[in-house]
């Protein structure tokens, strides 16, 4: 693949990025479907294997943008509520409810507890909670890896108030020690937990996912 662009061939990391997109057959199968990123396949291929989406379902995306996984969701199964959040805008999408802001703050999560109507609920009222959500890395593995546990801690503690019972949670999280304090914690809460890495992940990747199905309330 020869780069014309002289600023981006000046960047040796650029052009790598490009040379692997290029390569990359799972880009090109996200643009022959019309998705609009290769990660969707990461949730395809989970659901394959473990069947948690349905359609009528309540769906919480977090981490969407450029929002291919809330993409797949509505046009797999179009009788669900999708309400899907991420601090990058994204173009709209068909049955799909966005927010654009930061997860972490009180203005986001009471987005979300009024969609949910969680407030005056007793229980959760959503059937999946789903994040993508990653930290911005800056290359050290210990301290990227730190990043990604505080997200993911926040998406667990979200996903027990806001699940039915039954319900399931899926997450990203990177390879690093402390992810076995954390999923020890998701046990006690989940009837099967699994942390697996989809093959659609690319192999030099630490990402990880855990899959939490049979919420236990």
């Amino acid at each position: 693949m020869k780069i014309t662009n002289k600023k981006i061939a000046a960047h040796k990391s650029s052009v790598a990025w490009l040379q692997r997109q290029a390569r990359d057959p799972y880009v090109a199968r996200a643009h022959k479907d019309g998705y609009r990123a290769r990660a969707v396949y990461k949730l395809i291929e989970m659901d394959e294997k473990f069947h948690f989406l349905k359609n009528g379902q309540v769906v919480v995306d977090l981490g969407a943008a450029p929002g291919s996984w809330s993409q797949y969701i509505a046009r797999t199964y179009p009788k669900s509520k999708i309400f899907a959040m991420d601090l990058l805008e994204i173009t709209p999408i068909n049955n799909v409810e966005f927010y654009q802001g930061d997860f972490t703050t009180d203005s986001a999560l009471r987005w979300l507890e009024e969609k949910l109507n969680l407030v005056d609920a007793e229980s959760g009222t959503a059937d999946v909670v789903v994040s993508d959500m990653a930290p911005n890395t800056v290359g050290h593995k210990k301290t990227d890896h730190l990043r990604q546990m505080v997200l993911l801690e926040y998406a667990f503690d979200f996903a027990l108030r806001a699940l039915k019972v039954g319900g399931t949670f899926v997450a990203k999280s990177f390879t690093g020690g402390t992810t076995n304090d954390l999923l020890k914690q998701i046990k006690e809460k989940f009837e099967a937990v699994h942390h697996i890495k989809p093959p659609a992940s690319r192999k030099d990747s630490v990402e990880m996912f855990i899959v939490a199905t049979g919420f236990k309330g």
